[in-house]
């Protein structure tokens, strides 16, 4: 067994612990309101639109529908559920789900890794439970992106941080082509790329930092050549909604839902709340002087999700991969003394399990 996973071990088995608290919680809940929870988990909301991308391909003009149009849709984690099904038994909806909890645990590693890398063995394990324990981590055992894309962000930057730019641009080009917030790890290995050449002259990172952008320019190439457009990917964006609008929608949004609104939804409300936690994490992040490859991350996520005007109640899933925002509370959680830190853990995967499954059986929309 290699060094780096000996020491995860014990991460890696409280995060399953802690997932495997919120799958109970989900499965006792789910029983009692007469659900099954293999659908639920793997085929529900984009879970569906991934399959039918690895089942038919992807759309051939623009059209005018709105929410309809699956070139939204990054292409990495389609073609892996396509090719893995190809010699595997099992529907491509089970791959799926089998490949998200697989990467869920590539992803808890590198987590771990970071937090170990920056602090100590305390703080790496601190940092994968609670990135396991977030109030919308159930999502990283559903047949979505954020498991593969956080495991190709986390070990990304373990691979910046260790000055091995080979593997943090290649990473980043898989990243670009899962998810449109790719974009944020481009831009932290570019720009740790390029202060790391600026002070060595080395080739290495200057040619990290000009590849590390590739795959979402590739893919956001080609859904334009593809429609026909320069700006076809930004259109079919506009049909699902979302805009650029520098954050004006969601201060509406969080001003209704915290302030004015006498009723609102429970989980409309987690959301508000995840959102302006995490911007304060972020400056408690800068007060740390993180590497600048996990401020520019996490900067530019937040950037991304807090700025885009549109649909509002995914916005806590699109910060799910932000893992170094977590980094302050895994180092206070790691110096707390023995039974606070259980508490606190207790704590947040009790909340986790039960906000997961409330956000999968009652609310009415998508995670």
């Amino acid at each position: 067994m290699p060094p780096l996973l000996r020491r995860a071990a014990p991460a890696l088995l409280g995060y399953l612990a802690v997932r495997l608290t919120g799958l109970l919680v989900l499965a006792r809940w789910a029983h009692l309101k007469g659900h099954g929870i293999w659908p639920t988990l793997a085929t529900s909301w984009d879970s569906g639109w991934y399959l039918g991308i690895a089942d038919h391909g992807y759309e051939q003009e623009l059209g005018t529908r709105m929410d309809h149009n699956n070139l939204a849709f990054f292409p990495l984690y389609p073609l892996l559920i396509k090719a893995v099904a190809a010699v595997t038994p099992g529907s491509r909806a089970s791959v799926g789900l089998v490949l998200a909890v697989l990467f869920s645990l590539v992803a808890a590693c590198g987590v771990y890794a970071v937090g170990e890398r920056l602090h100590d063995r305390r703080t790496g394990t601190a940092l994968a439970l609670l990135w396991g324990a977030t109030p919308v981590a159930v999502v990283q055992w559903m047949g979505y992106t954020e498991s593969l894309f956080t495991a190709l962000a986390a070990w990304s930057l373990y691979a910046v941080l260790g000055g091995r730019w080979a593997w943090a641009a290649s990473l980043s080009v898989l990243a670009g082509l899962t998810r449109p917030t790719g974009v944020a790890l481009a831009a932290a290995v570019t720009a740790a790329g390029l202060v790391a050449f600026a002070r060595t002259r080395a080739r290495a990172p200057l040619t990290a930092a000009l590849a590390a952008p590739l795959g979402w320019l590739a893919y956001v190439a080609w859904v334009g050549a593809r429609v026909g457009r320069w700006d076809g990917y930004f259109a079919v964006q506009r049909l699902w909604r979302n805009e650029w609008d520098g954050g004006a929608d969601t201060l509406r949004e969080m001003r209704r839902f915290l302030a004015y609104e006498k009723h609102p939804m429970l989980f409309l409300v987690a959301v508000s709340v995840v959102l302006l936690v995490s911007a304060g994490l972020y400056l408690l992040c800068l007060a740390d002087r993180q590497p600048l490859a996990l401020l520019v991350f996490s900067g530019v996520l937040l950037l991304v999700v807090l700025g885009s005007g549109g649909v509002y109640f995914p916005r806590a899933r699109f910060l799910l991969p932000g893992f170094p925002l977590l980094l302050p509370l895994a180092r206070a959680t790691a110096r707390a003394r023995p039974h606070v830190t259980a508490l606190l853990l207790l704590s947040a995967t009790l909340t986790s399990a039960w906000l997961g499954a409330y956000m999968l059986l009652v609310w009415p929309g998508p995670p």
